[in-house]
């Protein structure tokens, strides 16, 4: 009998993985996902004036771009959890999102080094709290766990019941 040789990292075949990771890819595809559309969802039905307040707690940005990057920014998080749901563009959506943990991770870094007493804003609501509230290592720790689970679909997309693998991508 002889070993076969073949490369197995086409587009058509799964590189040697163990079957496992394609299940494990596409629950942490639906993880990330949930947590994203979430996340926008409760930013984008909340008014206009909550959705700019929560991104000028970070005095961050500059007047002209707080009330795109409020109204944006759920948008986005909508859009990227529903490609990572269809695993279509998933590597790219994956990064985008992963790329998003780290600007989040990075805003609540910067607002707790500045002394800011602010609420995250990430699932809604947004701006000044009392002092002691704020939960910041919480916030920074999740989004970390958030950004691993980006990684991992980045290293082993698409998963199970991806649109990728029927198209080719």
């Amino acid at each position: 009998m002889v070993a076969d040789t073949r490369d197995d990292t086409g587009p058509e075949s799964p590189t040697r993985r163990a079957p496992w990771t394609e299940w494990v890819t596409f629950a942490a595809r639906l993880g990330l996902a949930g947590v994203l559309f979430w996340a926008g969802w409760t930013k984008f039905t909340e008014p206009a004036p909550l959705q700019r307040q929560a991104v000028a707690a970070y005095e961050l940005l500059p007047d002209a771009l707080i009330g795109p990057v409020g109204h944006g920014l759920p948008v986005l998080e909508m859009v990227l959890a529903l490609l990572l749901v269809v695993g279509f563009a998933t590597r790219l959506s994956a990064i985008l999102s992963g790329l998003l943990m780290i600007v989040f991770i990075g805003g609540i870094a910067s607002a707790w080094a500045r002394g800011l007493t602010i609420d995250c804003g990430c699932f809604g609501g947004g701006g000044t709290v009392a002092a002691g509230e704020t939960k910041y290592l919480q916030e920074i720790l999740r989004d970390v766990g958030y950004l691993a689970l980006a990684v991992w679909i980045t290293v082993l997309a698409p998963g199970r019941l991806a649109v990728d693998r029927r198209i080719g991508l």
